[in-house]
């Protein structure tokens, strides 16, 4: 299923997608959570219930009022999260970015997967992203895939963790690599380098519409798997393309270690990191490296960006100045 958060008479409303058809849970049935944070509260019984439902609707076995998907307001489909952790997880993305900064790979990236938190409180969908004059100073993008947790925990061993997944969502971690790396020479942060827009969305899709793209973990890794492709277009033109397949650490992996001596909750999010080629940063680095001429590109006001996961669908955003 692809679930929605969407604006109706001024409020969010629970909703799914069928073709392009956008159903409410209030107009589907009056035992359904209509928000969010109590569908994933309700755990795999939310699940099940909707997916009872998305069925009927979808071989015509019952019908409901619906809204056009075209005219639909999309928000992001976790519109409040408990909390938002983005790992450090494609191997690719960690070893050029070090390489281009003159470092080796560093070891410690093979014992363990690392995190930090971000911002919950400013969390975006699709749509436009405002940005204070200091965030334009190399704003950059980052293609990542996020997922949702539905259940409490604590020490959940990474044979365990998929169970924990409500489903996957595509995530942009909007960065503002100026005041992102001044920071980070105290040896802290990121955080105004971070702080002010994640976007998440268009919609969390459930393991079950993934299972065709599931493939094998490699190794001695553990977790579920999916080859998906991923990319990255601002302004129409494509900058960036790499595979979730190549995500070194599982989410399981992830939420074994964010896990430990930590309970999670229902609408915990968590991000994969950036995929490799994901980012302006990354990108910049490699091609100063190949070509002394290179001209930086950073995101300026009015592009828009477009990130596209197999699977996942397109999210859709735009730069603009902050305005009261």
């Amino acid at each position: 299923m692809r679930i929605v958060t969407c604006t109706k008479n001024g409020q969010h409303e629970l909703g799914i997608i069928i073709n392009d058809r956008v159903y409410t849970c209030s107009e589907i049935a009056p035992s359904l959570p209509t928000d969010m944070a109590d569908f994933l509260i309700r755990g795999d019984k939310a699940i099940n219930d909707l997916k009872y439902y998305h069925s009927a609707l979808l071989k015509g076995r019952m019908s409901r009022p619906y809204q056009l998907l075209q005219d639909s307001q999309l928000v992001a489909p976790i519109p409040h999260p408990t909390s938002v952790r983005d790992a450090y997880a494609f191997r690719q993305h960690v070893a050029t970015s070090r390489r281009n900064r003159g470092l080796d790979m560093i070891p410690e990236f093979d014992e363990f997967p690392v995190f930090y938190f971000s911002n919950h409180q400013a969390i975006q969908g699709p749509g436009p992203i405002q940005c204070m004059p200091l965030h334009l100073e190399q704003l950059d993008f980052e293609l990542e895939v996020a997922i949702v947790i539905n259940k409490t925990g604590i020490n959940i061993p990474a044979s365990e963790a998929d169970k924990y997944i409500a489903g996957y969502m595509i995530m942009n971690d909007f960065s503002a690599r100026k005041l992102q790396m001044d920071e980070m020479k105290l040896s802290l942060g990121p955080a105004k380098g971070k702080d002010f827009a994640t976007a998440i969305g268009p919609w969390l899709v459930t393991k079950d519409e993934l299972e065709p793209y599931k493939i094998n973990s490699s190794g001695d890794h553990i977790g579920d798997r999916y080859n998906l492709d991923m990319s990255c277009r601002v302004n129409g033109q494509q900058v960036s393309s790499g595979n979730f397949a190549t995500m070194h650490w599982t989410f399981a992996e992830i939420i074994e270690r964010v896990s430990y001596g930590v309970r999670l909750f229902p609408g915990d999010v968590i991000g994969s990191g950036t995929v490799g080629t994901g980012c302006f940063l990354e990108l910049n680095g490699t091609g100063r490296l190949e070509n002394p001429a290179h001209q930086d590109q950073w995101l300026q006001v009015g592009d828009q960006i477009e990130l596209e996961v197999t699977g996942l669908g397109k999210l859709s955003n735009s730069v603009v100045l902050y305005h009261q």
